[in-house]
């Protein structure tokens, strides 16, 4: 029984986390947060993110939805983005990779990242990467469907490690 414990112990903690090299991070799933706050006074702002986001091919082939996004900082710094969605311009296809160039106030190291869905159709967003001047790359890992009517996503501000680079 004891020679069963210490073999399953190292495969639990590895199934548990991930290395990415600099330190460990949880495999975390996305989470609904109702009680979030946008604060949408504060996308005055002198400095531009670029913000990739990959659909996944198992999402619906094409969304109507409204998809809002919000980003900041542990700081409180936030940048809120209430529609990325054109129907018209085929943003969100399964498959593809839309770009979006967003200004707000400048943040630190980005740490959660929330997305909110607002329709019928539904979509399953496969990663959302954001770029900042001042902070590195932040990659928020979701492939799952987004549920409707709620803000969903990560926080990674309070944890030891932020979202992977």
């Amino acid at each position: 029984m004891m020679r069963a414990v210490v073999y399953l112990l190292p495969l639990t903690f590895i199934f548990f986390t991930i290395a990415d090299g600099k330190r460990i991070l949880p495999l975390l799933q996305p989470q609904p947060l109702e009680s979030f706050k946008v604060n949408a006074t504060q996308n005055v702002g002198s400095c531009t993110y670029t913000v990739s986001i990959r659909t996944s091919c198992s999402s619906t082939t094409y969304t109507r939805d409204q998809i809002s996004l919000a980003f900041g900082d542990a700081y409180g710094n936030q940048v809120y983005a209430p529609r990325l969605d054109d129907p018209y311009s085929r943003t969100f296809e399964s498959c593809s990779t839309d770009t979006f160039q967003i200004k707000g106030p400048c943040t630190y190291q980005i740490c959660y990242l929330y997305l909110y869905r607002s329709g019928y159709d539904g979509w399953k967003p496969e990663s959302v990467t954001v770029y900042g001047y001042y902070t590195k790359a932040a990659t928020f890992n979701y492939n799952v469907f987004i549920p409707n009517g709620v803000w969903y996503g990560f926080d990674f501000c309070s944890r030891r490690g932020s979202a992977s680079a």
